[in-house]
């Protein structure tokens, strides 16, 4: 690993830079104001930049909150979401067979407004669900009541479709919430059938690169604060990694890489 004192020292090395959201670029609701400027530098020097979030959302309203914290609106070339992906496969033979879900979502109608256009029902009854859609968990609480669903999904047989792997996310105030992963896993280790969408899982990667029109995957550079996520999927679709040492895994020592290759550079945050 080595360490950097700027992103714009190795910039020139790639044909685009690709970032993370939460923990590098903002705090899930003010960013962070080094990543502005340094975004802003990228861009007056002609990079190619992108976003690959972990988000149940479709890619759109990530690109929207996004500018709506200070950055370009135009910044990036390409803003792909787990959400966004999952849409998609929505929309195809891979996962059409499934037309009426139970979604978990951290809001009330985030679900609706991230099926528009899909020919999917939605019900709160597991009995009368085919499936269930984990996008996302409200912030607080024990989700007492979530875990309850869940089981009696799993008692079911009913197959989990996650589109937000991580297990855990930023908020302001250095505060770390439960994410949608987390449940996600727990399932899978019951003995659940999960499907997730997101990093590290290559088909997100590949559809990126797809989208940029890069036939190297060595000239892409990853830039996230998750070894598990960002960094071993970046490994895994040949990409350089950036690892931001001061986002969710600000403790984070080179113990965390022991089992996952390490990052190609090091910076403590976004500069």
């Amino acid at each position: 690993m080595t360490a950097l004192d700027s992103l714009l020292s190795v910039a020139d090395r790639y044909d685009a830079i690709v970032f993370d959201q939460w923990g590098v670029l903002h705090d899930g609701s003010t960013a962070y104001p080094q990543a502005v400027e340094t975004l802003a530098a990228l861009r007056a020097r002609g990079h190619r930049l992108a976003v690959l979030s972990n988000s149940g959302k479709r890619a759109e309203i990530n690109r929207a909150r996004i500018a709506g914290m200070g950055f370009e609106g135009d910044g990036f070339e390409v803003v792909m979401t787990s959400g966004e992906a999952l849409w998609r496969d929505m929309q195809t033979e891979t996962l059409s067979h499934l037309t009426t879900l139970l979604p978990i979502t951290a809001a009330p109608g985030d679900a609706e407004a991230w099926a528009r256009d899909l020919s999917l029902r939605f019900t709160g009854d597991v009995a009368g669900a085919e499936g269930i859609l984990l996008m996302g968990l409200p912030d607080g609480g024990d989700h007492g009541a979530i875990r309850a669903t869940l089981d009696a999904a799993r008692a079911r047989h009913l197959p989990l479709i996650c589109s937000n792997p991580d297990r855990a996310s930023p908020r302001a105030g250095g505060v770390t919430v439960i994410s949608p992963g987390a449940l996600a896993h727990d399932y899978g280790e019951a003995g659940g059938e999960v499907t997730f969408y997101g990093k590290p899982h290559l088909p997100i990667f590949a559809a990126l690169q797809s989208a940029l029109g890069i036939a190297d995957p060595a000239r892409i550079l990853m830039v996230g604060d998750s070894p598990e996520h960002d960094i071993a999927g970046a490994h895994g679709a040949g990409w350089h990694a950036l690892f931001i040492a001061g986002g969710l895994h600000a403790a984070a020592t080179e113990d965390l890489f022991a089992r996952i290759a390490p990052p190609h550079y090091t910076l403590p945050t976004l500069r």
